[in-house]
């Protein structure tokens, strides 16, 4: 969707958000016909990536003029640009000159306040995301660098531009290293991390350029809609945010609103967030009281305990979910006979007790959540991110779950909660109007990604040859022979040869049974996890030096940057460990993209248990034969690990589909009966 030229004063700047098409079947068909064909044939022939190219030559023709103005020349040829684009935008006639401008302008700043030029690959990037693509960017190659150009781009332009990163670390990373960038550009910077009141976010999204994490985002656009006195159409929040900049400030600071509009959104590690996810909606929620919940819940604890797996109930570990045969439900109506409370309604009590059985038999501590201090410093349950690694001390499983949870561990149960607002990404990110965004490892989802949010993702080649070494994977039978399989790669790589090597694990627990390995051979290293996550930049920034060790969770793989060392190149750079597959290939590849970036050298290798979640849950026969087997050809490993990706994907894609449809019929629903989100 075009941009239109923008506005000079945040209170002439129209509240911008897309509006979510209700489309019936005759609609979706034809969208989905021209899409396809359309997409099809540019993807043949390339049109995407040749106007991403074209725009190289033309901000070369800018470069010697440039490098002889001197700053204030340059800072004066900017605010001549910047007029340029508010009237005319950087679409239509004469967009593509106007965007090369703007990129060379961009170009030479940056070479001047941060000592770094633009290649012509991230020219190219850069052009992709101007023009509302997906662009796939090889590991190390600069994604944070090109995105600059169209942040300053669109900005120019007058439109508010929110570069949405995984997390708060990366957020406040990026937007500290390129802040010099645009301060020498005229633009104003502002950063969202978790734990600012609402007046200083409505600061921050008020700057020209705003760097935050995709759950921080989402959670504010949906507390928007619930601020202004309940009413949660774009509409109402467009005209409060009209009368805050008219200086009719709520009293409350809770009925703030912050967010401008949706414009311009530059996604970093868009499939993280597009796909991994998105099976996940995001819920904003108020507690309520439920004065007899302790007692309940460690009754249905003691019935759930009571029953046996296979008679009473049956487990999917693919869907995480716990089912009742008729067995259990005839063991659950003869225990609520004469009781009160969720034992009286029998929908109630079928889905409390199934929850409890979930609590028992699906969610792990130190794996799926920590036990940790809470608000109000008593031992509290906290969700571990699975996709990130990371604690989030502020979320809470739904329906119930997490008081079962918390009732399991013995910890005190917190207040039920209830549903605000509540959205998917799918639903959200479309809104605006015009997204983009970047990722090392998409092609694979590339059509899920075009189908759901309209995005065409475009391969940028390579700047330089990667460096990199893949060793062929090493398969053993059980975690402890792994643990000693890693020990023997660090005497050798670590102790041996002097270079830095970087261990990824799949969980806080298995972090820690690593990290005891390696203290009981008297090897010094680092640990970095969800529980052990203060010190993460002080961690990520030694993690390159000479015969430094390090194990880490998910924290340390996607946008981690280490840098080597003094001597370290020569060595063979960065060796990375990966210690587990993950339900998906692509997060393998972003723990391996973490070595020999930038033209470095670096190696990296796989060391996995047959006993590991993913072989047993998703391939429990097949690895059981290859373990009892012994020796097996290395093709019948290969053939494992991408049968058993095959069937977690797919699992998982299904599950998106299902997530997405159920938005879908709640919002049609709401909007039947008057509600917002």
């Amino acid at each position: 969707m075009a941009l239109d030229p923008g506005a000079d004063t945040a209170a002439n700047r129209p509240y911008l958000e897309r509006a979510e098409p209700q489309p019936n079947w005759l609609d979706r068909t034809a969208h989905w016909l021209g899409a396809h064909s359309v997409g099809w044939l540019a993807r043949r022939l390339g049109w995407q990536r040749r106007r991403m190219a074209a725009i190289v030559p033309l901000v070369e023709r800018h470069d010697a003029a440039l490098r002889a103005l001197d700053d204030a020349a340059l800072q004066a040829r900017v605010r001549a640009l910047r007029a340029a684009l508010r009237a005319h935008g950087v679409d239509g006639r004469g967009g593509d000159a106007r965007i090369a401008e703007s990129f060379a302008l961009v170009r030479e700043a940056s070479a001047r306040v941060l000592g770094m030029r633009h290649h012509p690959c991230q020219l190219m990037a850069g052009m992709g995301l101007v023009q509302g693509h997906l662009v796939e960017m090889a590991t190390g190659e600069g994604k944070t660098f090109a995105a600059t150009l169209a942040a300053a781009t669109i900005a120019l332009a007058g439109h508010p531009v929110h570069v949405i990163t995984v997390n708060d670390y990366l957020a406040e990373r990026d937007a500290h290293e390129m802040a010099p960038l645009y301060r020498f550009l005229g633009l104003s910077l502002g950063v969202v991390q978790h734990g600012m009141d609402r007046p200083a976010r409505r600061v921050a999204y008020g700057s020209d350029i705003t760097y935050c994490s995709n759950k921080e985002l989402a959670f504010d656009y949906l507390r928007d809609r619930v601020a202004p006195r309940g009413r949660s159409s774009a509409l109402h929040v467009a005209w409060d945010h009209l009368r805050h900049d008219a200086g009719a400030a709520p009293a409350d600071p809770s009925q703030v609103v912050v967010l401008r509009g949706l414009a311009f959104a530059i996604v970093d590690e868009a499939d993280s967030v597009c796909i991994d996810e998105a099976r996940t909606p995001l819920i904003l929620s108020a507690t309520v009281q439920a004065p007899d919940q302790t007692r309940q819940c460690l009754d249905m604890l003691a019935l759930a305990r009571s029953l046996q797996g296979g008679l009473h109930y049956t487990v999917d570990h693919f869907a995480r979910t716990a089912r009742l045969t008729d067995a259990g439900r005839a063991q659950l109506d003869a225990h609520a006979q004469g009781r009160d409370g969720w034992w009286s309604s029998l929908r109630a009590r079928e889905e409390k007790l199934e929850q409890a059985l979930s609590a028992l038999t699906l969610f792990q501590r130190d794996r799926h959540y920590l036990l940790g201090p809470g608000e109000d410093g008593r031992q509290a349950v906290v969700i571990v991110d699975e996709s990130t690694g990371r604690a989030m001390p502020d979320r809470s499983w739904e329906r119930g779950l997490h008081q079962f949870i918390e009732a399991k561990e013995g910890v005190p149960l917190t207040d039920p909660r209830e549903t605000l607002a509540r959205i998917t990404y799918q639903r959200l990110l479309p809104r605006y109007m015009r997204l983009s965004g970047m990722s090392g490892t998409a092609a694979e989802v590339a059509p899920e990604i075009r189908r759901v949010y309209g995005l065409e993702v475009v391969r940028v080649p390579l700047h330089r040859p990667s460096r990199r070494l893949l060793l062929a994977p090493t398969f053993v039978a059980t975690q402890a022979e792994k643990w000693q399989a890693v020990v023997a790669i660090v005497r050798r790589e670590a102790l041996g040869q002097g270079r830095p090597v970087l261990i990824g694990t799949r969980s806080v627990g298995a972090s820690e049974a690593l990290s005891a390995a390696l203290t009981a051979h008297g090897i010094a290293h680092a640990l970095l996890n969800a529980r052990q996550d203060q010190a993460e930049a002080a961690l990520i920034a030694g993690a390159g030096d000479p015969g430094r060790v390090t194990v880490a969770t998910n924290m340390a793989g996607r946008g981690t940057d280490i840098r080597l060392g003094a001597g370290v190149a020569a060595r063979g750079g960065l060796h990375v460990v990966l210690t587990e597959y993950h339900g998906s290939a692509r997060v393998d590849r972003q723990l391996i993209g973490r070595c020999a970036r930038q033209h470095d050298p670096g190696s990296a290798q796989a060391v996995v248990a047959l006993d590991d979640e993913l072989f047993s849950v998703c391939t429990p026969r097949l690895a059981g034969w290859l373990a009892q087997a012994g020796a097996a050809p290395r093709w019948c490993h290969g053939a494992l690990r991408a049968w058993a990706q095959h069937q977690a994907e797919a699992h998982d894609a299904q599950a998106r589909a299902r997530t997405l449809e159920q938005d879908r019929r709640l919002r049609r629903t709401l909007a039947f009966s008057g509600s917002g989100e």
